[in-house]
């Protein structure tokens, strides 16, 4: 039986790369629908279910930074923030406020087909783990994509889980940024990126009472990261 044809949603106001990112992606086995507006775009992601969104910096509407926080009210959906503007700071911002990767135009659209491959291969999971693991007030649910701190479900972007997830499986074990790298299976960061230490930064503000003073993801200065066991 075929594999159901990835959805994906593409807010870009550049109407002649929309069309030439929906024949490559058409050529993929994906669909592709463009939206040249802030406002078109969100109305479409309103009414219809897509697997991922591709949504531009620059808008003649709106600016995507804002759109990505609205997004984030109301829809988990894989964001990959597209942009003419690299700048680290941009690429910070747009993590922060819950975008799962940036990519910097001009880019090659083999690269971002790569990155939403790897975005959907994060979010189908693996299949193999179900159990819920618990960390104190902590509850982590492979089969749920779902964290909890006193019962409560945090609100985390897909790759965010699954950094979370990662070091729990590891609980009491340093992982530096490359081996985090290899287990988010295929996503592509520069060795400057700070990417990892963004999303850390905004899981910690989730799950720890003080995230300045972190007991439960630490920094090992110079190694990586560690998940502690912590006793509550």
């Amino acid at each position: 039986m075929n594999s159901p044809m990835h959805k994906l949603l593409l807010i870009e106001d550049d109407a002649r790369q929309a069309s030439m990112l929906g024949d490559f992606f058409a050529a993929a086995g994906m669909q592709l629908t463009a939206r040249h507006t802030a406002a078109a775009g969100l109305a479409a992601l309103k009414e219809e279910r897509f697997d991922a969104l591709l949504l531009d910096v620059m808008l003649p509407d709106g600016d995507g930074f804002d759109i990505c926080r609205t997004v984030r009210t109301f829809s988990d959906i894989p964001i990959i923030m597209l942009t003419a503007r690299g700048e680290e700071t941009d690429r910070i911002v747009g993590l922060e406020i819950g975008a799962d990767d940036y990519l910097p135009k001009p880019f090659s659209p083999r690269e971002l087909l790569a990155r939403i491959k790897a975005i959907l291969r994060r979010g189908r999971g693996g299949g193999a783990e179900s159990a819920v693991s618990r960390f104190g007030r902590l509850e982590i649910s492979p089969a749920e994509r779902t964290a909890r701190l006193d019962g409560n479900t945090l609100n985390l972007t897909g790759y965010q889980f699954d950094i979370l997830h990662i070091l729990s499986r590891h609980a009491g074990r340093v992982m530096s940024r490359d081996a985090l790298m290899d287990e988010l299976k295929g996503h592509e960061l520069e060795a400057f990126d700070r990417s990892i230490d963004v999303h850390i930064s905004r899981i910690r503000a989730q799950i720890e009472d003080n995230p300045k003073q972190p007991t439960r993801i630490l920094t090992i200065r110079g190694a990586g990261y560690v998940f502690a066991r912590v006793q509550e």
